[in-house]
């Protein structure tokens, strides 16, 4: 590092704790996010870094960082992209690949999934001219169970996809068996998931494919970005090339002939000798992240441990102050599993003397930011109504959660102050309606 670098560098290190200010929770007052990301010193100085190297396409950091999470999620390898609606997108289309040969999922086959969901699990099924079969899930976790999943399967079922419901592991060592006694491929959205073990294995480590998001509500952040991430070396390379416009080469931004053979190669009707740089084996897309986002995850993977564990003593602070409140469904982690939890999950019982919008407003009224559990069941939106799919048995407790669910914030910014103080409005708000 040359001295004017070192200089600036230094500069931003005081342009950090220049504008660190802690004006102290007022209740009421200061905004309790449901979400947020976490920054520090060490981040700006990766962006400003990366940004003075001015190299913007994805380089040396990008490569090293894939290398870092792959090892972190006990994957092979791991593929950057612009976010995890995309790192999704990529691994349903990687799943339609000629490459496959027989085992490639064509149009009209099935994929299971839950209608209770964010909307980016289900759309790529949708944009692949796939059908999504939906299933029930169970109020607690949140997550459906392998027999629910078991029961769905027909002829035309090639693939399951499930995210880990807000951090909570589905029962993914049984659904991975499922899938391999059906010969089918299981897809993990871990976006929400990020540092949970089932079995005391990451979850994203037991799919033939597993994605994750770096959006800022996650538990670690690029600002945007998303990963795709798998151990099967075939299924690694077409989702390099799907995400890489769609070309066979497989060398790196600035690279070339990296395979020895650039100007050997004579694929479809193309002429002998064609430039393998622009030969393409798929219809791809380019979906590829930045320098600068890379630096910045670089710098927030040093810490996701700690944030996930600030999560988990977040959420504790919040299972433990609520426990037993009435007319609460709380959450519950699943049967062998230690989550990271994205955030809190509370259902109001259809039975209560209130409705979930009522709390939503007496919390939102008090600064204390929620969101709902997503799309609640996403076959009663617009976008998804005329849309071609299955479903198997009864929505019932999916329909439930689009009325009476909702969460609250887990993440590393909120203190302890605030979380009682979300705690004690929850409770005062049931004890006033009996």
């Amino acid at each position: 590092m040359n001295d004017h670098k070192a200089l600036i560098l230094d500069e931003v290190r005081k342009f950090h704790q220049d504008t660190q200010t802690d004006k102290g929770f007022v209740p009421g007052v200061t905004e309790i996010w449901p979400t947020g990301a976490v920054h520090d010193v060490e981040d700006r100085v990766a962006l400003v870094e990366a940004a003075l190297d001015l190299r913007v396409a994805a380089g040396t950091r990008a490569r090293k960082f894939e290398s870092l999470f792959a090892r972190k999620m006990k994957r092979r390898k791991a593929h950057l992209t612009t976010s995890g609606s995309s790192a999704n997108l990529l691994a349903v289309s990687a799943l339609t690949s000629p490459k496959l040969q027989e085992m490639r999922l064509r149009p009209g086959d099935e994929i299971i999934t839950v209608a209770a969901a964010f909307p980016t699990t289900v759309s790529p099924i949708l944009q692949n001219g796939l059908v999504p079969v939906f299933v029930d899930v169970e109020l607690g976790t949140y997550n459906p169970t392998v027999e629910k999943v078991a029961a769905a399967i027909g002829p035309k079922t090639k693939a399951i996809m499930i995210a880990h419901a807000v951090g909570n592991p589905f029962d993914v060592v049984d659904m991975a068996a499922l899938a391999d006694e059906h010969d089918m491929f299981l897809i993990e959205d871990n976006c929400d998931a990020v540092g949970s073990f089932y079995d005391g294995e990451p979850t994203g480590s037991f799919g033939d494919l597993s994605t994750v998001s770096f959006y800022p509500a996650h538990h670690m952040t690029m600002g945007e970005g998303g990963c795709v991430l798998t151990s099967n070396l075939a299924l690694s390379r077409i989702v390099e090339s799907l995400r890489d416009w769609g070309r066979d080469c497989w060398c790196e931004p600035g690279e070339s002939n990296t395979c020895l053979k650039r100007f050997s190669y004579q694929m479809g009707t193309l002429p002998a000798g064609y430039d393998h740089k622009y030969i393409y084996s798929h219809v791809g897309y380019n979906l590829k992240a930045t320098e600068l986002q890379a630096a910045l995850g670089l710098s927030q993977l040093n810490k996701v441990d700690d944030f996930c564990a600030a999560r988990r003593r977040n959420w504790r602070h919040l299972r433990e102050g609520l426990e037993g409140t009435r007319h609460l469904i709380l959450p519950v982690a699943t049967p062998r599993s230690d989550p990271s939890w994205y955030g809190f999950v509370i259902t109001v019982d259809p039975a209560a003397p209130f409705q979930a919008s009522e709390l939503i407003a007496f919390l939102e009224d008090r600064k204390i930011g929620t969101r709902r559990l997503f799309g609640g069941n996403l076959l009663r939106h617009p976008a998804y109504m005329e849309q071609p799919h299955r479903v198997v048995g009864e929505l019932t407790n999916t329909d439930i959660i689009t009325t009476q669910t909702f969460h609250v914030g887990v993440y590393p910014g909120l203190t302890d102050e605030m979380i009682e103080y979300v705690v004690s409005s929850i409770k005062e708000f049931v004890e006033a309606r009996g």
